[in-house]
């Protein structure tokens, strides 16, 4: 057998180095780099970071000296997860833990399905799609809906990450201004019709809000439905917070209206229903059999939802009733701890939220984001202090929400009363206060 050498190369990496041309004449070799090509792209050095979670660097550093933080940033529940979801969880039988279905297991869109019949929706396992979470949903929406240069109406204050989600869908998004002293009410039907163009594809509501917890209701909702049925648009409706409703008020879904069936997408998670944010599983659902084949390509690319936390989701669906109810009736009793400690503090205006679990504030400060840094980098009482999200995060308008604070009351009431506390003492002692 006659025998082939190949003939021997210098490495695919020294050649790639001798080949590199760089500004001003030097090369790799000399321990230089192009720095035309190591740029990031204009997508991420555009997007703005989390106001809930930007931070979290200066919380760090507090709690390494000792310091103990009340966070009020975050809507991480203290509630406990359904005891029937961990009990799946610590009792999985499986010997390979495999891909699912990329829409989701059948048998949890049937879970699904079952739920929302019990709000008077009439949504079959294949209107159902299982995703990473409520964001997910959010961006497959966008991805499968509309195209780069497409417009998005929805208000402000707005949450933050659907910004970053339209920013990588190359979508505009168009805000209508809702304001603190009308519990950021929503827009009269002329204010949304005055953004509509050519290129407008899509209303976005967050019902009940994050993050000023407003509710709109049947009439809102009725409003919002008319809109994109007359003008031919989607109706996105964020409704993870959907049980969190409070003061005896009305909860009304867009997929109450079956005249905008083709038009609605809800978006769904069991982050905060059962106090899962970590098992990452939310919902998409349409009738728009369009939308969902669309979805499903995106979900194909990305594989699988993820397998534990669906096993989870569809065991903490059989969770008994009661679960729920004494949830809702928790946080209502934070609602109300929350809102009459902060009235107290002079100076601090505060909304009235009828769900969700998030109050909007206006403090008396010169700069909402230096103050909520001053609290972790340089103030403590006692050896505690708060952390909140900067409003202005929230906004896309500059200057919108500059002495505005978002909390989350996902503390237990005693807690929530010693950040309130502590928030008056930094507000007594911060050198940016208005008086």
């Amino acid at each position: 057998m006659q025998r082939y050498e190949l003939p021997i190369k210098k490495p695919i990496f020294a050649n790639l180095q001798a080949m590199a041309v760089v500004p001003n004449g030097h090369d790799t070799a000399a321990g230089h780099y192009n720095e035309r090509q190591m740029k990031i792209s204009e997508r991420i050095t555009g997007m703005a970071s989390s106001p809930i979670r930007k931070l979290t660097p200066l919380a760090d550093k507090a709690k390494a000296k000792g310091i103990r933080i009340y966070h009020l940033n975050i809507g991480q529940p203290d509630i406990k997860t359904p005891a029937k979801g961990l009990e799946s969880l610590r009792h999985i039988d499986r010997t390979v833990l495999e891909y699912s279905p990329s829409q989701g297991f059948l048998s949890l869109r049937r879970k699904i399905s079952e739920y929302y019949a019990g709000y008077g929706m009439d949504y079959s396992p294949e209107d159902i799609t299982v995703t990473t979470g409520a964001s997910e949903a959010v961006l497959f929406a966008f991805l499968t809906c509309m195209d780069p240069g497409d417009e998005l109406i929805t208000t402000e204050p707005t949450y933050a990450n659907y910004l970053a989600f339209a920013d990588v869908a190359g979508v505009k998004v168009k805000t209508l201004k809702t304001h603190i002293e009308n519990d950021f009410a929503l827009p009269e039907v002329e204010h949304f019709e005055e953004l509509i163009t050519d290129r407008t594809k899509a209303i976005l509501i967050c019902n009940p809000n994050n993050p000023s917890g407003t509710l709109y209701g049947r009439k809102e909702m009725k409003m919002l439905a008319d809109i994109v049925h007359r003008h031919g648009l989607y109706l996105f409706s964020d409704e993870v917070y959907r049980e969190f409703v409070y003061d005896g008020q009305e909860y009304f879904s867009a997929g109450h209206f079956p005249e905008i069936a083709e038009n609605t997408v809800l978006i769904d998670s069991f982050s905060k229903r059962y106090s899962e944010c970590g098992i990452r599983v939310g919902a998409l659902i349409t009738k728009n059999k369009a939308i969902t084949q669309g979805v499903l390509k995106l979900c194909q690319a990305r594989l699988s939802p993820p397998l534990l936390g669906q096993i989870v989701a569809e065991a903490s669906c059989g969770e008994d009733s009661a679960y729920l109810e004494n949830v809702i009736g928790e946080y209502d009793k934070r609602r109300k701890v929350l809102i009459r400690e902060l009235s107290a503090i002079p100076g601090v205006k505060v909304s009235t939220p009828h769900g969700a679990f998030y109050a909007m504030a206006a403090l008396p400060v010169d700069d909402a984001e230096k103050f909520c840094s001053w609290c972790l980098s340089d103030f403590s009482y006692e050896g505690e202090s708060v952390m909140m999200a900067p409003a202005n995060g929230f906004y896309i308008t500059p200057g919108l929400g500059a002495n505005q604070v978002r909390m989350a009351y996902v503390l237990k009431s005693e807690d929530l009363q010693r950040a309130a506390f502590l928030l008056g003492k930094a507000l007594e002692q911060y050198p940016g206060r208005i008086l």
